[in-house]
């Protein structure tokens, strides 16, 4: 058995839990997320916990069954305290400013760079305009989100220039010259 899989995931009295035609729903204190499951994946609600069954030991049942409950562990997350991603820009005139619901990077391109920000993502900015820090319920999204702020200026190993999450490490190198 999946040790992932087997591991009960707990609740607080303040989440609501139910599966419906193999819909799984969790309502909290910071919103309300659904997961389309398979069919072959069991679900049973006890009183502040919900285990996960399969029916066999078949490749494809071993790989969904601890794929579902770590899913579900973050819905409850989510919906309990959150989550969120730091970002920081490093680079002579890198800035993120936010106007409306749209993002906008300067991040030493020919042209600034606008990001349409998701209604479930919640993006604040510091005022130097060098930190960004992306929340939200949902943990893919948010980590979908980060991603790609970063991914149009990843951090580079010569100058540290780019965008980097807080606390990454990026190792420097010699320039040609060393």
């Amino acid at each position: 058995m999946s040790r992932i899989g087997r591991a009960p995931v707990s609740f607080g009295k303040d989440v609501k839990v139910s599966v419906d035609g193999g819909m799984l729903a969790v309502r909290g204190p910071k919103g309300h997320l659904e997961m389309s499951m398979n069919a072959d994946i069991g679900v049973e609600i006890g009183e502040g916990e919900m285990v996960f069954t399969r029916p066999s030991d078949h490749r494809q049942h071993r790989s969904l069954h601890g794929m579902v409950r770590s899913i579900a562990s973050n819905m409850v997350e989510g919906v309990t305290n959150g989550f969120k991603k730091d970002l920081e820009i490093r680079g002579v005139g890198f800035r993120a400013i936010l106007k409306g619901s749209n993002l906008e990077l300067s991040l030493g391109k020919s042209h600034p760079i606008n990001l349409e920000i998701p209604s479930e993502i919640k993006v604040e900015i510091a005022k130097d305009q060098r930190a960004v820090t992306i929340s939200g319920i949902d943990k893919q999204k948010v980590g979908a989100f980060a991603a790609k702020i970063r991914s149009f200026y990843p951090p580079e190993p010569y100058k540290g220039k780019g965008v980097r999450y807080v606390g990454e490490y990026v190792r420097s190198k010699e320039g040609k010259s060393g």
